[in-house]
């Protein structure tokens, strides 16, 4: 079914059906257009035949005439039976070329001939023919009449439509590669990355169509390292005079728990300025080495359960997969803090499983978890589920460090639902 939604076999099946349509078109008008001279062509031969039997018939002794009726027979296939008296008119032929033959004897011997493609057993093509006052027919075989027709025209014709389907097919898949191209490169797009400039070639139509493209790209791509440096340094900025209001609140006299309360915002701030900073860095390209992914995951789970952190981890050794540490590990711990965010710290299970051709880490919490219609918007930047996700805090961008982190690695970021409730988010990561 989905072989007949592509524009390469719809154009390729409708270019061949339409040459089909064609070809028979013109075989029929040529059948047309051949039946009427071949018929008269036909009637001629059987009029001469038909006179040529009845001057020699009358020109011979008549002792010798069954003699020459044997030796026309024998030489040349002439057939003649003479006409029982009485005999009924036959019915006229039902083909309409020899119809059309019949009608043409009529023109040359009178409007009584007749013709019949059978007399006494014997099949051909018969002429009724008056001979001294007698009735004989007078017939030949009719393969003889019509001519030896070979089938070289059938295999001209289909040589013919077979380079003409190889040129349409050819046709058709240089005019639908840089559509697959522009496909391809929309789907990169869409997982996040910016591909390479697209060929702007073929027709006039498609390389508008690429030229368009490749802008587009550009100016996607321009736009989001305009935001991430304006992030960036935005961020950068701000942790100066942050620091000196923090050191202000430590020095204040304020009572403690207004101390506290502060010192709590402050820090609040500080962690949406290092997400800030993360989704810029997050934006650059990563290089990708082969690294052991358990010593990995076991170094962050222990970070969390010597913060005094419930963090329960089921980590197979998949050996080696390509990544960025720095950066894969900043997606994990981004996953394991929210989960701790929304649904505390106690229930929190980091995972690695083997898939064959991919390894998933699995955060899992027992938290409010995330409806499936929303999930897609979830990892977009600065989304958050307020109805879902009981703690409003952050700016809403750590689900989309790590959906950019996992794209970085080839890979992607799934948020699925638990069972019994809560959330599983998973970083699915290519072996290659």
């Amino acid at each position: 079914m989905k072989l007949t939604r592509r524009l390469l076999p719809r154009l390729f099946f409708l270019l061949t059906a339409l040459m089909l349509v064609s070809a028979l078109s013109w075989a029929m008008l040529f059948v047309y257009s051949e039946q009427a001279p071949r018929a008269r062509n036909f009637a001629q031969v059987l009029s001469s035949i038909v006179n040529l039997t009845r001057s020699a018939v009358v020109a011979a002794d008549p002792l010798r005439r069954n003699a020459l009726l044997l030796d026309l027979t024998n030489q040349e296939g002439v057939r003649i039976y003479p006409a029982e008296p009485g005999e009924p008119p036959v019915a006229a032929p039902q083909d309409p070329f020899l119809r059309d033959v019949l009608q043409n004897l009529r023109n040359s011997l009178g409007p009584d001939t007749q013709l019949t493609t059978e007399r006494y057993g014997d099949t051909g093509v018969f002429v009724l023919a008056d001979i001294e006052g007698e009735d004989y027919w007078i017939g030949l075989p009719r393969k003889r009449l019509e001519g030896s027709r070979s089938l070289q025209w059938l295999g001209w014709g289909a040589l013919g439509a077979l380079i003409a389907l190889l040129t349409a097919a050819g046709f058709v898949s240089r005019l639908t590669r840089p559509l697959k191209r522009l496909t391809e490169a929309a789907r990169v797009v869409g997982e996040g990355r910016y591909p390479e400039p697209l060929p702007e070639d073929g027709p006039e139509e498609l390389a508008t169509v690429a030229t368009a493209f490749n802008k587009m790209n550009k100016d996607l791509e321009r736009q989001e390292q305009d935001r991430a440096l304006i992030l960036a340094g935005i961020s950068h900025d701000l942790r100066t005079p942050l620091t000196r209001l923090r050191m202000g609140i430590e020095m204040s006299e304020a009572d403690e728990a207004t101390r506290d309360g502060m010192v709590a915002d402050t820090e609040e701030i500080d962690r949406t300025i290092g997400q800030f900073l993360d989704f810029a860095r997050s934006n650059e390209s990563a290089n990708l080495e082969p690294v052991p992914l358990k010593p990995l995951l076991e170094d962050i789970a222990g970070l969390y359960q010597r913060r005094g952190i419930t963090l329960h981890t089921e980590l197979m050794d998949v050996g080696e997969i390509p990544m960025n540490p720095a950066t894969l590990r900043r997606a994990v711990s981004n996953l394991i803090d929210n989960a701790i965010r929304h649904a505390g710290k106690e229930s929190i299970t980091l995972s690695v499983q083997d898939k064959l051709t991919a390894v998933v880490v699995d955060v899992a919490d027992r938290g409010p978890g995330i409806p499936v219609a929303e999930t897609d918007r979830m990892m977009q930047p600065f989304t958050r589920l307020e109805a879902a996700r009981s703690n409003t805090a952050g700016a809403g961008l750590g689900l989309a460090i790590v959906s950019r982190i996992a794209t970085q690695h080839g890979g992607k970021l799934e948020l699925l639902p638990r069972q019994e409730g809560g959330l599983i988010a998973r970083i699915r990561l290519p072996r290659r």
